[in-house]
C-alpha cells in the first residue's frame, strides 16, 4: 500500500464481509487494497470475527488516511484500534439510521451487528479478545447522528450514556464536533442512513430518513476534521455489486473527497 494516495489523500482499503461471511460480489475499487482472507477458527462467530478483525488492523495501519468499505459495522473496532495507534484522542461520528448500542445483556436478538458502537466505547467487555489493543473511545467523544431505529433497552442505555446525539443534519455536525474542539474525528457511515426508499436491496433498511444528498452534505461538513473514514455497504450480498449500490458508495466517498473507480461495469 502506498504510503499516502493520490485520491484526494485517502487510502482506499475494502474488507468484503458481513460479521464472518465473505460477499463474493462486494465492489473493489480499482484502486483499492482488499483486505486478505484469512483461514477462521471453528466456534462461535465473535472468535472467527477476531480473526478478521486483526488482519484489517493490519492493512489499516498501513493506510495513511484510510477510507475504509465494509460489509458490517463491527470491523470498525478495527478501523479504530488501528487509527489510534496515530492519533491521541479520536473521536467518533457515527452516522446510523440504528444506535449499534446493543450489548449482549440488553440484545433481544444477539446481533452482533448490533452492538457495533457499544464494542467501541467498552460496553461489551469479554466479547473479543484483547489483540487487537482497542483503548474504549469516552462517551463523550462520540457524536450518533440520526438513529431514528432504536430497540427499547438500547434507547434506554443511549439515554443513560454520555453520547451525543443530533440529528442527521450539517449544521448539527458542525456544531457538535466544534464542542469537541481540534480533535482527530473517525467517521463511521452506515448506507442505511439514508432514506430507504433510495435503497433497494439493504439489508436492513428503516424507512424514512435523510436523503443521499443531505448525507454527502453532512459528511462535506466533517471533512475538515477526519482522519480516517469507514462506509458500512450493508446491502444484501446479492445486490451488494448492484449499479444503484455502487453509484451510492461513489457518491459517498466522493462526499469526502475520494474519487472511486471500478474496473468492470456494475453488473458484469
Amino acid at each position: 500500500m502506498p504510503e499516502h494516495s493520490s485520491n484526494g489523500g485517502w487510502d482506499v482499503v475494502v474488507t468484503p464481509w458481513h460479521l464472518d461471511e465473505y460477499i463474493p460480489a462486494f465492489p473493489i475499487p480499482a484502486d483499492a487494497t482488499e483486505v486478505g482472507r484469512p483461514i477462521l477458527p471453528s466456534g462461535p462467530v465473535s472468535a472467527r470475527m477476531n480473526v478478521l478483525h486483526r488482519v484489517t488492523a493490519d492493512t489499516v495501519a498501513r493506510a495513511a488516511k484510510p477510507l475504509v468499505l465494509s460489509g458490517d459495522c463491527p470491523t470498525s473496532r478495527a478501523a479504530v484500534a488501528a487509527l489510534q495507534l496515530r492519533h491521541d484522542g479520536l473521536a467518533v461520528l457515527w452516522l446510523d439510521a440504528h444506535g449499534d448500542f446493543n450489548t449482549p445483556v440488553i440484545s433481544t436478538s444477539g446481533y452482533l451487528g448490533g452492538m457495533a458502537l457499544a464494542m467501541l466505547t467498552g460496553g461489551t467487555p469479554g466479547l473479543f479478545d484483547d489483540t487487537l489493543g482497542l483503548r474504549p473511545v469516552p462517551e463523550t467523544s462520540v457524536v450518533l447522528a440520526d438513529a431514528r431505529d432504536l430497540d427499547p433497552a438500547e434507547r434506554d442505555a443511549l439515554a443513560a450514556s454520555r453520547v451525543r446525539r443530533i440529528p442527521a443534519d450539517p449544521a448539527a455536525i458542525t456544531a457538535a464536533l466544534g464542542e469537541l474542539g481540534p480533535v482527530p474525528v473517525y467517521v463511521h457511515l452506515d448506507i442505511d442512513v439514508i432514506d430507504g426508499t433510495q435503497l433497494p436491496g439493504a439489508r436492513f433498511p428503516s424507512g424514512p430518513g435523510p436523503s443521499l444528498a443531505q448525507i454527502e452534505d453532512c459528511l462535506a461538513a466533517a471533512r475538515a476534521d477526519i482522519v480516517g473514514a469507514y462506509l458500512a455497504c450493508a446491502w444484501l450480498p446479492e445486490h451488494a455489486g448492484d449499479e444503484a449500490s455502487r453509484q451510492t458508495v461513489t457518491r459517498l466517498a466522493a462526499a469526502l473527497g475520494a474519487t472511486l473507480t471500478w474496473d468492470e461495469p456494475a453488473g458484469s
